[in-house]
This record gives structure tokens, sequence and C-alpha cells, in this order.
């Protein structure tokens, strides 16, 4: 997309559809570079006073150790967002490839996957979360897969429910008639009119992790020091919560914005798909 294409692009979205991607793009940028310009070291006990309100110095205060709250904020948004992003690919992809599996599959092999990924939505998210977290342990890598494997069984249904209407249409059936293969009929014939749908569920799939994560770093079960997530920020600063500590509030704002942006920006997104 060039950059009069995308101008174009931004200027056909309502209002809230602007607001959502100013957020987005925002976070995005903080993600990818702030860390780079933070003021200070991560970790750097910059400052005598704990709960410092912002300040020349510390544009945003300081935590309840002394520490920059804007770095933090800075280098917090790079996990909750890379792994956000990376849990909700994951759970997009494999159950989509499921899906289309078991669309084109025989009856049997669709009903087993049907009925396994039925007892894993069953189980709520963040239970199933705190036990593989409890049986595990906690690292990046864990929590990635952990976020994504919850979120499969939700994708999995969706993108079952799109392909099991398009596997009836007429165009399938010519391909079928051609002799096209079952691979062939899900990846080009079935996959290419659920892109639209596909995406606007990524995106949800995205609000809901990064809610699930900061959940988990609330409880101390995310992100572990000296690193940190936004969830992270605001569990270890809740004592500010009384004088309304800017190390509290910001982190908070943060997580708000951020997940109320990626919906509004999903709502205005505009509907459409290809047939055959």
């Amino acid at each position: 997309m060039t950059p009069v294409s995308a101008l174009r692009w931004t200027r056909r979205l309502p209002l809230s559809g602007r607001v959502g991607l100013f957020f987005v793009l925002f976070w995005a940028l903080a993600a990818l570079v702030g860390p780079l310009l933070a003021p200070y070291p991560i970790g750097a006990f910059v400052d005598q006073n704990v709960f410092s309100g912002a300040s020349g110095q510390f544009l945003l205060g300081t935590d309840y150790l002394g520490r920059d709250v804007l770095s933090r904020v800075l280098l917090a948004a790079r996990y909750t967002i890379g792994l956000g992003t990376g849990a909700a690919l994951l759970a997009c992809l494999c159950g989509t490839g499921l899906a289309l599996t078991a669309v084109v599959s025989p009856a049997w092999l669709d009903e087993l996957l049907s009925r396994f990924m039925d007892t894993l939505i069953s189980i709520p998210s963040k239970i199933l979360a705190l036990v593989m977290v409890a049986a595990f342990g906690s690292s990046l890598w864990l929590l990635l897969l952990i976020a994504g494997i919850t979120y499969i069984p939700g994708n999995y249904r969706i993108a079952r429910a799109l392909a099991v209407n398009l596997n009836q249409l007429d165009f399938v059936a010519v391909a079928r008639a051609r002799g096209e293969g079952r691979f062939y009929i899900a990846v080009r014939e079935i996959l290419p009119n659920m892109i639209h749908p596909l995406l606007t569920d990524l995106g949800l799939r995205f609000v809901f992790i990064v809610l699930l994560l900061s959940a988990l770093s609330f409880l101390g079960l995310g992100v572990q020091p000296p690193a940190a997530d936004l969830g992270s920020l605001v569990r270890e600063n809740i004592s500010g919560i009384a004088e309304g500590a800017p190390a509290l509030i910001v982190p908070a704002l943060a997580i708000a914005t951020l997940t109320v942006g990626v919906n509004l920006l999903i709502d205005a997104l505009p509907r459409g798909g290809r047939r055959g």
C-alpha cells in the first residue's frame, strides 16, 4: 500500500475508526522504538522519592521504588504488544488451519476435532492459564504458548462456521467437479473468502489475550521481574492508588487505550470478500 492509498483508506474510515487507528499506531510505534528513546534504564533507581508526580525531569513521575515510569511503560508496551500479537497469530493460524482441515476431511475427523475443541472451550481461559503457569512456571515463550492455546478453540469455531457455509457454495462444487484436491479447495477456494471475518477475529483475539496477560501479570504470574508488561506495572504500583499515582494510572490507561483502539478500528474496517 502506497502512502497515497493509505491516506485515502484512512479518510474513508469513520471518526471512531480514525481514533482507533491513532491509538493502535501510537502503541505499535511505542513498542517498536520506545525502548530506544527511554530516558533512563528500565530498572534504574533515579529518584529518592517514591510515587513522584510528573515533572520536567520525570515526565510521568516515578514508581514505588523511585524508577522512571515513562521508561518502564515504553518497555512494558513492547512485551504486552509482542506477546499479544504473537499469541493471537498462533491462535488464529492453528484454529483456522484445523477448521479448514475439519471441513474438507471425512465426517469422523470433523467430529473428533469439534468435540476436542468443545472440551477445551468449556474450560475458562483464566483457569486454564493459571493451571498451566502453576504447573510449568512462567516464561515469555510459555506465556505466548498458553495464551495462544487458550484461544484456539474460539477461533476454530468461528472459522469452521464460515468454512462450512462456503463449502456448500457453487464455486466449491465446481472445483470438486474439476478434480481439485482437498488442500487446493481449502486454501484457494474457501480460505480467501474468509479473510475479512478472520482479520476481525484476529483483532478480537489480540484484545482478549492482552487482557488475559494483564490479568496474569496482576496476579504475579505473568512477565517476571526485572522485565514487565503493562499488567505488571499496575500490580506493582497498586499501593499508589490512594494518592492517584501516575505510576498506576498511566499503565492502566495504556491497557485501556490499546484495547479500545483495536476494537474501534475493527468495527470500522470495511466488510467484504471474494467469491469463486
